[in-house]
């Protein structure tokens, strides 16, 4: 058997234990699942590793991945490259043409693979500024653009073959196998350095964690894998013998769960946010007996506790919600789907419970790009999940909080290092313990809480202290509000921004025959709609001491999203700009 210390010992690990998975990757094109085997992946990924090397890629050399979306390519590329000795630089497509500029100047990229048309215009408006820059490849036909399908085709001939097993044997498990730059909420992207190392010891030590049954799951892969919480669990996929069918977009993904019937997803706080609301607004146009049960589900499965704590009569009740609601939320999302794994940002415990009562566990894990990235997750199985929670310490990795709150990170997971940047990494890195930034604390029985971000949290001018994240979370409970940013720093009350939630607005006030207008701008100056989300705030603050309560609020028109540069690719607030972009209706809040 394969053992595993370098990243490209997955795919070879998988062909071993579960000899040649007929549909490891599959990727639609053209309207049709196209599979490629665990053994075409090898053939493949070491067809690009001669090409490389037969271009003259050397150990230590950077390659760019910038993808619309994630794909079967992804993966062959990603294995070839780091076969050669060679590393990843990916990127995220929706990033500004700057930060593109930035990032392959800054890791002195030599060969950059783009995936469609649309990244390929990007980069080629900065091409002549990236000075290392020798090739751009697509994995789309695109004319005038050389294709990825060049490089199989020289990799075809196998006469340097052994210069890539040579190549391999010469990577060590804490060689930098990538560089990673953090989208950050503030200020340039940083290169986070991840060895083999780093990786695989968060894949080994997260798998006991995970309930898959070997060689018999198949899953829906939409999230980026640019980011190291997707491309993680990939190489898990690949440890575990999982099928991995990727996602064609995201407003594709509730039909591409019908198609593929997964078992398994991974899934952000927000999609599942909306994944409810959808379940939520169907269930509110159901009438008669239909729509009482529906509700009486509801009810049920927001008090769910696990592992039987609400007692007998609350588990018989459940069971036959179960049988007459859940089970359809578990066919509307391809009727085998029976885990979700959840991180990037905290999860509102109302959906950890419903979908848990649903019998679609969300396992809720927590971690950051510069920890590969899992430090704690939850597990269902010997009660090791709790609502509220981000699970316990997986295997080998030591964690502590400070005495100020922080949370302090040791293990083989803790990345190397900012990539050209001695000073920052010596500021977050001591005595080998991480400074990850957040606040958090252990229950009696070693479960993890994450509270806020260190830098999020704020005093206002009496002195007290206010943790934005957690308002914000229980402020978006309420179906009139699609995001939410506390401020007040400095200032004698909390106020907040508030993006209402545009379409149940327009749902309400059709139900209720207001009219609201029809463009944003009259939406959010309707005094109706500002009355209903004045009632909403005063029910939701009665959760807060009188110092944390929210006081004002404004609306905006925009819809916060990764274009308008109200959020992340990760889907975080940018609190900084927002708070540029809306200076005027802060002036509003407290002049």
């Amino acid at each position: 058997m394969t053992s595993i210390t370098r990243l490209f010992d997955f795919p070879y690990y998988q062909q071993d234990k579960y000899t040649s998975i007929p549909d490891a990757l599959v990727t639609k094109q053209n309207g049709v699942w196209v599979k490629t085997s665990t053994q075409e992946y090898i053939a493949k990924a070491n067809s690009i590793s001669r090409a490389l090397l037969k271009l003259g890629v050397k150990k230590d050399d950077k390659i760019a991945i910038i993808s619309s979306n994630n794909r079967t390519e992804w993966n062959i590329l990603d294995i070839g490259v780091l076969q050669t000795g060679a590393q990843t630089v990916p990127i995220y497509p929706t990033i500004s043409e700057d930060d593109y500029e930035y990032i392959l100047n800054h890791s002195e990229a030599t060969y950059c693979f783009v995936s469609d048309a649309e990244v390929l215009h990007k980069v080629n408006l900065i091409k002549d500024k990236v000075t290392h820059l020798k090739e751009v490849y697509s994995f789309n036909e695109i004319e005038g653009c050389k294709n990825w399908n060049e490089l199989l085709k020289i990799g075809e001939d196998q006469s340097n073959q052994d210069e890539v097993e040579i190549c391999k044997n010469n990577v060590k498990t804490t060689d930098l196998a990538t560089i990673i730059y953090t989208s950050g909420t503030t200020g340039r992207p940083k290169g986070v350095m991840l060895s083999h190392q780093n990786i695989v010891s968060n894949v080994l030590d997260s798998a006991s964690r995970i309930p898959f049954e070997a060689g018999k799951s198949r899953a829906l892969s939409f999230l980026p894998i640019c980011h190291i919480f997707e491309r993680m669990i990939l190489y898990l996929y690949q440890y575990y013998g999982v099928s991995v069918y990727f996602g064609e977009a995201i407003d594709k993904i509730s039909d591409n769960l019908k198609e593929v019937q997964p078992t398994v997803i991974t899934a952000v706080p927000r999609l599942l946010e909306k994944v409810y609301d959808k379940i939520y607004a169907k269930g509110s146009e159901l009438t008669g007996i239909k729509k009482k049960l529906f509700f009486w589900a509801i009810d049920l499965g927001l008090r769910f506790e696990p592992y039987g704590a609400n007692g007998a009569w609350y588990e018989f009740q459940l069971k036959i919600a179960r049988k007459l609601i859940f089970s359809k939320w578990k066919e509307g999302l391809g009727g085998n789907l029976d885990l979700m794994v959840s991180g990037s940002a905290a999860l509102q415990t109302r959906l950890a419970r419903i979908f848990a009562a649903a019998e679609i566990p969300v396992m809720e894990g927590y971690g950051l790009t510069e920890t590969s990235p899992v430090i704690s997750v939850n597990d269902m199985r010997n009660h090791g999940f709790r609502v509220g929670t981000v699970g316990k310490v997986i295997d080998h990795v030591d964690v502590k909080i400070a005495e100020d709150g922080e949370i302090l990170c040791k293990g083989p997971n803790v990345m190397i290092g900012y990539y050209k940047d001695e000073k920052l990494t010596n500021e977050v890195i001591v005595d080998g313990y991480f400074h990850t930034g957040d606040i958090g604390e252990f229950d009696q029985d070693g479960f993890l809480r994450i509270t806020d971000r260190k830098k999020e949290m704020f005093k206002t001018s009496g002195g007290k202290y206010i943790a934005p994240q957690i308002i914000e979370n229980t402020m978006k409970q309420s179906r009139f509000i699609d995001q939410i940013m506390v401020i007040g720093d400095g200032q004698k009350m909390p106020g907040a921004f508030i993006q209402p939630n545009f379409d149940f607005v327009k749902e309400w006030a059709a139900i209720h025959k207001i009219n609201v207008g029809t463009t944003n701008e009259e939406i959010i100056s309707n005094a109706h709609v500002i009355a209903r989300i004045q009632e909403e705030i005063d029910t939701l603050n009665e959760k807060f001491g009188n110092w944390e309560k929210i006081k004002r609020f404004e609306l905006t028109p925009d819809v916060w999203s990764v274009e308008g540069g109200q959020l992340t690719p990760t889907l975080k607030l940018k609190r900084k700009i927002v708070m540029q972009m809306y200076k005027p209706l802060f002036d509003k809040i407290y002049n």
